[in-house]
């Protein structure tokens, strides 16, 4: 399984259109994502994005599941009119749906982390806003496969 995204390449920078609006240039765009070499066995996709730096202690920026996988193509801007069946979970911000960076001023790069996650059924989240640790809680027994890309993002 790989994922991969037209909106910044793997290890790079995530441009500044998907930051929230409160970063210089941020539009609070979801990017656009990829996932290819889907199990023939998965009935569902997740995907979550985590904010890896140690002050942003695994921030959730996004997470959404039941994604189906015919729907592996989420095109960029998508948060808000998921593909049908999909489900967009609250993130720490406390909103449905992508929340982009937001992180302090001069505090460097943060590392974000995409990660899918091919699941062999679709999943009934007990909560609406789960921590990154709780969500891995709701799909564990039901990964078939997974993969991620990451992307860098700084306030000056």
């Amino acid at each position: 399984m790989r994922i991969t995204s037209r909106s910044f390449e793997d290890g790079g920078s995530m441009p500044a259109k998907h930051a929230m609006k409160e970063a210089p240039g941020g539009a609070n765009v979801s990017p656009h994502l990829l996932i290819n070499d889907i199990p023939a066995a998965a009935k569902s996709i997740a995907v979550a994005m985590v904010d890896r730096h140690p002050m942003a202690r695994n921030w959730v920026h996004w997470l959404a599941v039941n994604i189906p996988p015919s729907a592996a193509e989420i095109e960029e801007g998508s948060s808000g009119t998921m593909p049908g069946g999909a489900l967009e979970l609250e993130n720490t911000f406390g909103f449905k749906g992508y929340g982009g960076p937001r992180p302090p001023r001069g505090s460097g790069v943060h590392h974000y982390e995409i990660t899918a996650y091919c699941l062999s059924e679709t999943i009934a989240p007990e909560m609406t806003r789960p921590s990154e640790k709780e969500f891995i809680g709701m799909v564990q027994g039901k990964v078939l496969a997974k993969a991620k890309i990451t992307a860098g993002f700084e306030i000056k």
